[in-house]
């Protein structure tokens, strides 16, 4: 057998990995496991949130499809950090297990030039440096041109519970053999990573009466552009609040040599920024209570997932832990909790391409490469699909800059600096967040999507519309005066804003303050359209925060100029204010010759490089 493109694996990145592939027009083999688990949630049962929330909106903006199925799938929308800054808004759904990759299988049956094919991969194909094809467990040789991995956390996997050790991959699922032995005999470093999942409790079993429920966002929102309507929200399902207390802590505490972290069976780095419980107890030790969130995991079953309560400890004192808390006094548990370990490729194997170095047409995407998380996974999915296919275009890679995307960051962090844990995308690692929102990803990407030929001429017809209508909007809000206008001299007057010179302010000077909204506006003036939600975050935003966008602008364009930067070898980093106390160890030990070597270091961000740089060029001058 000869394809175009091989992709390894059926889970977030290999769904977004095979379809841009074959939607490109190349021959394109998804290998898989179990048909039944593509598109598979193992963990917890939603689609975005802080930072993930945004590269949702980014994979959808480049023609992904994991936004378009999150929608269908989508059991409740909340816009998180509304009350924040416009740079760390974010969208979550909660998703219903059953339903999301099912729909991801019906779509991808759609899908002309991919195969779909039940084998497990045993072993890669490499002649002279060039990744020819794979081997397969009937041990048939399977060729291709370019070979995408994408196997999750699924190679040599290793369940843990307690003292227990379960050779078993994610859900149950059969664990991939052989295929790592493969890699590291053609020179590629692995390591082994951990991650886990919290236990699912019967929905009948617990007593909300005790529980602060937790409701969606009353705005229309939706993550694809494809989206008409999405679920609203008188239809969106409840989740539940509750909190860990003292007699938990305890349980936890006097079992702690039980769990399989603590009692030395865990051999791979868990996640630090999505901890375990027992994790969380022994390191946050001032706190005395930690949130825990009770979110129904499909409207087919009456599965609860309990959010923030990940554990490897054996499932009798899981029992107890669960009995401990507030509303799950009597909880009849349906699948108990367990950490996952897994073999990881050392993403300092990978280059910004995603290609495999020293083995050309091998790229990788996803947890296997060192990640967390769904939406991280389904991004470079979609960007090892998209440069395995440049590659065989003879094209040039295709790469996002930090200031592009979310993307962008993620790669240039996995990339230059590698991971020690599995990576997590947070807000605070993007240095030009107002830059990189969620309501201009589409603005940012669309039309990169459209020239890779992702993103189609029906759809591009709909941005070019969407795209005018925002330009004509900027530009009447720009030019147009208040002047005489009664109804707006009203309007001003009824919201108790007061102008002595009113009548020479744009309508973009009145937005500019923060007391009135485009929406307002738009009922006085005919002229101006109606807008969708992310339509009118976009436009007033821009406007909002014009200076503050101009500025991320020049810091980008700042850091560029000044990788050449030479760092002087005395510079005590430790007395530097503003850079954080992470980076100022590192850059003290480490003693980088310029801007560009200190940006290659781990846990030295774009953000901290500004501060040096403006602390230097200051002492100099």
């Amino acid at each position: 057998m000869k394809y175009d493109i091989i992709v390894v694996g059926g889970g977030h990145a290999g769904v977004e990995a095979s379809h841009v592939a074959a939607k490109l027009g190349f021959k394109t083999a998804m290998f898989c496991m179990n048909k039944k688990y593509i598109g598979n949630m193992p963990c917890n049962p939603s689609i975005g949130g802080s930072a993930k929330g945004i590269v949702v909106k980014e994979i959808d903006a480049l023609g992904g499809i994991m936004g378009k199925i999150a929608d269908k799938g989508a059991l409740m929308y909340k816009m998180l950090n509304l009350s924040k800054g416009p740079g760390v808004h974010a969208l979550r759904t909660q998703e219903d297990k059953i339903d999301y990759p099912r729909y991801m299988q019906e779509y991808l049956d759609t899908v002309k030039n991919l195969t779909i094919i039940e084998a497990e991969v045993k072993s890669i194909i490499v002649e002279n440096g060039v990744c020819r094809g794979v081997v397969i467990d009937s041990g048939e040789k399977v060729f291709s041109d370019a070979t995408i991995l994408t196997t999750g956390t699924y190679m040599e996997a290793d369940i843990l519970k307690g003292e227990k050790r379960i050779k078993e991959g994610p859900d149950g699922d059969k664990r991939s053999s052989g295929l790592a032995n493969s890699l590291k005999e053609n020179g590629i470093s692995l390591f082994r990573l951990k991650t886990g999942t919290p236990p699912r409790i019967q929905k009948d079993s617990i007593d909300y009466s005790e529980l602060e429920p937790q409701y969606g966002s009353d705005i229309p929102l939706s993550f694809s552009f494809d989206t008409d309507k999405s679920r609203e929200f008188k239809d969106h399902i409840i989740c539940h609040l509750t909190y860990t207390n003292e007699k938990t802590h305890k349980i936890i505490l006097d079992n702690l040599k039980r769990s399989a972290m603590y009692g030395g069976y865990v051999t791979g780095v868990g996640p630090r920024y999505c901890p375990s419980i027992e994790d969380k107890i022994v390191r946050f030790k001032d706190k005395n209570r930690h949130q825990l969130f009770l979110e129904p995991e499909s409207i087919h079953t009456d599965s609860i997932y309990l959010q923030g309560f990940s554990t490897s400890m054996p499932e009798d004192v899981q029992l107890e832990m669960i009995h401990s808390l507030k509303g799950l006094e009597n909880a009849k548990v349906l699948k108990y909790a367990y950490a996952i370990e897994y073999e990881a490729i050392n993403p300092n194997n990978i280059d910004y391409s995603l290609n495999v170095k020293e083995i050309k047409g091998l790229y990788a995407a996803g947890q296997v490469i060192g990640t967390s998380g769904y939406e991280e996974a389904a991004a470079l999915g979609l960007m090892a699909g998209i440069n395995a296919s440049q590659m065989l275009l003879n094209k040039p890679p295709f790469v996002l800059k930090r200031s592009e995307a979310y993307i962008g960051v993620m790669i240039d962090d996995l990339v230059s600096k590698g991971t020690l844990e599995p990576y997590r995308l947070l807000s605070s690692r993007s240095e030009f967040r107002l830059m990189t929102r969620s309501d201009n990803a589409l603005i940012r990407l669309f039309e990169k999507g459209y020239e890779l030929g992702i993103n189609d001429e029906k759809r591009n017809e709909r941005y070019k519309t969407l795209k005018s209508k925002l330009d004509f909007c900027f530009d009447f809000l720009e030019n147009t005066r208040v002047g005489k206008n009664d109804k707006v001299l009203n309007l001003l007057n009824t919201l108790g804003i007061s102008f002595t010179d009113a009548g020479s302010k744009s309508l973009k000077d009145l937005i500019k303050t923060k007391k009135i909204n485009y929406e307002q506006l738009q009922s006085v003036y005919d002229e101006l359209p109606i807008l969708e939600f992310d339509e009118i975050m976009t436009l007033e935003i821009t406007i909002v925060y014009e200076g503050y966008i101009k500025l991320e602008e020049k810091d980008a364009q700042k850091l560029k100029q000044n990788e050449d930067f030479l760092l002087p070898s005395d510079v005590d980093y430790l007395t530097i204010e503003g850079i954080s106390m992470e980076a100022r160890e590192r850059l003290n030990a480490l003693k980088p010759k310029n801007l560009k070597e200190a940006s290659r270091i781990t846990n030295v961000h774009p953000s901290d490089l500004y501060v040096l740089l403006l602390y230097l060029k200051g002492k100099k001058n």
